[in-house]
């Protein structure tokens, strides 16, 4: 008779146990949902300036053929175009995105190969690609240009 009457409790028991931790677990889980989704991103601005000023620095450090530094900065434009595909996947102007990768293939081919001329003529091809994405987004009132001052006076682009 005991064990009738144990039985059916110790059934009772262990159904209610996943119950709580699901409750704690589910808990859990929505503490940190709601973490995340207050968790700061860059936005495609932020993304945008940063790629402009690796853009600046390109042009000065290979001008100065700096090649060590081009690359860097390039893998950087690189880094921070994946950024966007990341983290700003809601903004129509990913899609265009692309256009962009031949003129930096192009440009590390000629930072690869030190050849000034064909950096310079790269380069103005990537600064053109820049304006024609941004009149493709409707974005025409940013126009990128050739540097004509560093954007840092505490950065040496020449080579040492």
């Amino acid at each position: 008779m005991r064990y009738i009457i144990l039985l059916p409790l110790l059934i009772l028991g262990s159904c209610c146990q996943p119950t709580s931790n699901t409750q704690k677990m589910q808990t859990q889980i929505d503490s940190l949902q709601n973490k995340l989704a207050h968790t700061y991103r860059p936005g495609f601005g932020e993304f945008m300036l940063v790629i402009q000023i690796h853009h600046a620095k390109i042009w000065y450090a290979g001008n100065a053929q700096n090649w060590p530094l081009v690359k860097f900065e390039l893998d950087e434009i690189k880094e921070s175009l994946d950024g966007i595909r990341e983290y700003c996947t809601d903004r129509p102007e990913v899609a265009s995105l692309p256009m962009i990768d031949a003129p930096l293939d192009s440009l590390g081919n000629s930072v690869k190969n030190k050849d000034l001329p064909s950096f310079k003529n790269n380069f103005v091809l990537l600064t053109n690609t820049c304006n024609n994405c941004h009149r493709a987004t409707k974005h025409e009132f940013n126009v990128i240009k050739l540097p004509d001052s560093p954007p840092f006076s505490n950065q040496e682009f020449k080579v040492h």
